[in-house]
């Protein structure tokens, strides 16, 4: 096993010989769920593909699920209930406390916890390398980890949702393994913390807050930068824009020209509703536009965006726009050719609380320019946006809380100052990467760009491992 006081740089020199993301970016729904209502996408589609259809990644991946009973508030002495947080964790390859065995901490999302499992790779393929135990605690509100006995009464307003914040979500990944180290007397043990998209924050902001903790972090795809005015708002939508006009001018032009329908399972309620499925899946395909097949947000083929816009192309001629709309958007929903109709509201991962946080604490502004998006246009709009978070919740907005806590505005002297041992991972063609740091800070805060995402290699790891 490699010296412990080397294990930070030498994950550096890992990644630093592949190009990697490491986990597919999620990020998926709306933050408010219409883009006239000015929220940005989610992190994790509500869309995306089942875990139940992916039992090989399953068979692949050993772990335990187990239970750890956190505190409702960390930040407050009230007697209030605790609720059970599921982890998954395998101690297969540790080393142990008398080695002082690393533990590489996934740092959950916003959806169930085997679903990240399964869909981070890099994770597993390294920790063998270091003796690590792997563990991945899951988000509080999401898939088993819900207070309040149940979701129905974990989601029921306000008051009982308050406690559903990136800082609560931080304590409790602090609490857990702070609790398992002492129970394995394992206090010595370094934690490495790993995170893409909104877990890739958080993994960053761990870092920041907790850096007894943990001693690094690698955070992909995370776009701590996505407040405020700190980047354009447009970036996002632009960026996805992008993906499809550097695949074909005709297939972008088709998408930019598009107006309404289609098969659907039930009666269209409204045009927004179509708005958002359309945009989901355009901005997901940008998201994983790997060259591999894959099936994290849905069963894809290598380079979708290429097939999307082949398929667009492809029709004969004088087939009208909404046919070949249908066409490249079956790419994403039904590549396999399963479906016979189209669920618009279909959330298989139990996702509903990010509509809360995005209401509450992480307002990301987005809007979409005339000349280089394809999406409909339209600005951010506050008060707006303030207004339809207040009808669903009964809450206002606080934008400027996340910088306030975690910071963000002049972030290169913030982590010049106060940060070290992070990386931040991004692939250019990921729309979340205009919101990342794509710049090195310093020796310890690390950037590493890549022009296409793509998955680690355990070849190259197991070469630039056993020359060092």
């Amino acid at each position: 096993m490699a010296d412990l006081s080397l294990l930070f740089p030498i994950i550096i020199l890992i990644i630093t010989s592949t190009t990697i993301i490491f986990t597919p970016p999620t990020l998926a729904s709306q933050q408010l769920d219409h883009l006239s209502s000015n929220r940005a996408p989610r992190f994790l589609s509500k869309h995306s593909y089942s875990i139940k259809t992916q039992q090989e990644e399953q068979q692949r991946y050993k772990y335990e699920s187990k239970y750890f009973y956190q505190q409702l508030d960390h930040f407050s002495f009230l007697n209030l209930p605790k609720f059970p947080q599921r982890y998954l964790i395998n101690t297969e390859h540790w080393a142990g406390p008398e080695r002082r065995g690393p533990i590489f901490l996934y740092c959950g999302n916003e959806g169930d916890i085997e679903w990240f499992a399964v869909n981070t790779g890099f994770v597993w393929e390294i920790a063998p390398l270091f003796g690590a135990m792997v563990l991945f605690p899951e988000h509080r509100y999401y898939g088993e980890s819900v207070p309040f006995g149940s979701r129905e009464e974990a989601y029921k307003n306000a008051s009982t949702l308050s406690y559903l914040t990136a800082e609560q979500a931080l304590a409790d990944f602090a609490v857990l393994i702070t609790d398992l180290k002492r129970n394995l007397s394992a206090q010595a043990c370094p934690v490495v913390l790993f995170g893409g998209s909104y877990g890739g924050m958080l993994a960053a902001w761990m870092r920041l807050k907790y850096p007894h903790v943990a001693i690094g972090a690698l955070a992909s795809s995370a776009p701590i930068l996505q407040f405020e005015d700190i980047v354009p708002p447009e970036t996002f939508y632009n960026l996805v824009s992008n993906d499809f006009k550097r695949e074909s001018t005709s297939c972008f032009n088709t998408i930019k020209g598009l107006t309404k329908t289609f098969h659907l399972c039930r009666e269209l309620k409204s045009t927004e509703d179509l708005a958002d499925w359309l945009d989901s899946a355009y901005s997901y395909l940008a998201m994983v536009d790997y060259p591999y097949p894959s099936a994290f947000m849905m069963p894809l083929p290598g380079y979708p965006i290429r097939e999307v816009c082949k398929r667009i192309d492809g029709c004969p001629n004088g087939t009208a726009i909404l046919e070949r709309i249908f066409e490249g958007i079956s790419v994403y929903y039904n590549y396999t050719g399963e479906l016979h109709c189209f669920e618009l509201d279909d959330d298989p991962h139990g996702l509903d609380g990010w509509n809360w946080q995005a209401c509450t604490e992480m307002v990301m502004p987005m809007s979409s320019s005339h000349d280089q998006s394809m999406y409909p246009i339209y600005d951010f709009n506050y008060s707006s946006f303030q207004e339809g978070c207040w009808e669903e919740f009964g809450v206002i907005p606080r934008p400027r809380w996340i910088t306030t806590e975690f910071g963000g505005q002049d972030i290169k002297t913030a982590l010049e100052t106060f940060g070290s041992n992070i990386i931040f991972s991004n692939g250019l063609l990921d729309p979340w990467s205009g919101g990342s740091v794509l710049q090195n800070i310093s020796e310890t805060i690390v950037a590493l760009v890549t022009e296409e995402g793509s998955p680690v290699n355990p070849k190259v790891i197991f070469r630039c491992y056993n020359n060092l």
